[in-house]
């Protein structure tokens, strides 16, 4: 991200219409729909129905954020029979896909495609770029965005924990240099994202459980969040 941009906004785990409707004017980039194992996980028919939504709303004029899938090692069958019925403009991939499968699917779908790294949040070194640049770069050409995000035991990521932020510069050094966005997750809520984004200015944060309140997304939260991430 160059100085003075503003990061886009991911809203992830959306499961319902009406909280939809009521954002969906705020500048937010993307709206993201868990598929995977998780609380949060919606049906391909659930999905369907908040994408036509989004439709309905892009044909008045609304400018609506993209779709993104969120999946744990899918196969290419269940990525197939999902997307048939809830056409999304992201697959966000979060576990050990390999850069050839992540190429298939943006190629196959016509898809961007964003790539999860899980980060230990007890790790307590900064890998070198060379180390990064070993891990990563098998994705050049395959992927649109590398995701940083809390590694969870269970569910890959979506944890709702922070990792140490010192480690960014250096993903960040790869992405810029491989033209690739770099995303930031874990953890954030609308008392902290600030922080993040004038310390490390990534190129789009992605927050889910930070804007819930006893596990529904919280209207009022999401807009503080979006209201922090995008004030200049």
């Amino acid at each position: 991200m160059t100085v003075g941009t503003i990061p886009t906004v991911k809203i992830c785990g959306l499961q319902s219409v009406e909280v939809l409707k009521s954002i969906v004017h705020l500048p937010i980039a993307h709206i993201g729909f868990v598929f995977a194992p998780s609380k949060r996980q919606v049906t391909p028919e659930k999905a369907a129905e908040l994408i036509a939504y989004l439709k309905v709303e892009e044909a008045k004029g609304q400018t609506v954020p993209l779709t993104v899938g969120v999946f744990v090692n899918p196969t290419k069958e269940q990525l197939v029979d999902i997307l048939a019925a809830a056409p999304l403009d992201v697959v966000q991939l979060h576990s050990q896909e390999t850069p050839a499968f992540c190429g298939w699917v943006r190629d196959q779908f016509g898809v961007q495609v964003f790539k999860s790294v899980s980060i230990s949040k007890t790790e307590d070194s900064i890998p070198s770029l060379s180390k990064v640049a070993e891990q990563l770069d098998p994705y050049i050409g395959h992927v649109d965005a590398i995701l940083l995000d809390t590694f969870d035991p269970v569910y890959g990521g979506g944890s709702g924990t922070t990792f140490a932020w010192d480690c960014i510069p250096v993903y960040q050094e790869w992405a810029r240099s491989a033209g690739i966005q770099l995303l930031v997750a874990g953890g954030l809520r609308h008392d902290n994202v600030d922080q993040l984004v004038h310390a490390y200015a990534p190129d789009g944060v992605d927050v889910s459980s930070g804007v819930e309140t006893d596990g529904v997304k919280d209207i009022a939260k999401i807009t503080a969040f979006v209201e922090r991430v995008t004030r200049k």
